[in-house]
């Protein structure tokens, strides 16, 4: 335990939006600010793509070892997508926690109740929403690579994430990003000095009253 009486433990921050509405945006400047702050890496099945670097972008896994760390519980969470296996290794996050540091999960809300379930004290989710449906619409219209097929099918399952947006314990409307990430930012600081999650304030108190 840390001498400083300001020492504290880390959260997870677990950040969810539709496609679209902004929480990689987020994630990414959040990222950039806070030196103390990492993204949490996910392992998975699938091969590489150009460009992407183990333990990086993923850890990439063959499908025998992510079945023995499932088997040994070395996962706060995971999920089948199409032909692939994806999951958040345990180790790594209660290590940066128990150090101090902030780890971001961009999950889904599957991923973020999992999570959650897992190390309920931790977790701290926020929920990205767009300001309207069209909004959302034209910024998926404008991503590079963007056909009618796809905007259809973002829109579609945007209505489904949005719907679970009463799990979260706070909610973003990202209609300027700068607001939005003054909000995010506010409820980082103020999470931060939680109780709960402040090391050394059960000694502090105790060294005040001892005071003559």
């Amino acid at each position: 335990m840390s001498n400083n009486p300001h020492a504290r433990r880390g959260l997870m921050l677990v950040i969810s939006s539709p496609s679209g509405a902004g929480k990689t945006t987020l994630s990414r400047m959040l990222l950039d600010r806070h030196q103390d702050m990492g993204l949490s890496v996910s392992a998975t099945t699938r091969e590489p793509r150009p460009g992407e670097e183990d333990g990086v972008h993923y850890h990439f896994i063959d499908r025998a070892e992510f079945e023995r760390r499932v088997s040994n519980r070395e996962f706060l969470e995971w999920a089948r997508v199409f032909d692939h296996f994806y999951g958040t290794p345990r180790e790594a996050v209660e290590e940066r926690l128990a150090a101090g540091h902030d780890v971001i999960f961009d999950v889904d809300w599957q991923g973020a109740d999992a999570i959650h379930d897992q190390m309920p004290n931790d977790v701290v989710s926020v929920f990205v929403l767009p300001p309207s449906m069209d909004a959302l619409q034209k910024r998926l219209e404008l991503r590079p690579g963007s056909t009618p097929e796809k905007v259809e099918r973002r829109m579609a399952g945007a209505r489904n994430e949005i719907r679970h947006w009463r799990r979260y314990d706070y909610v973003i409307v990202n209609e300027n990003l700068d607001t939005a990430y003054s909000e995010l930012e506010t409820i980082l600081r103020s999470e931060r000095r939680k109780r709960l999650r402040q090391f050394n304030l059960e000694q502090l108190v105790q060294d005040l009253l001892d005071e003559d």
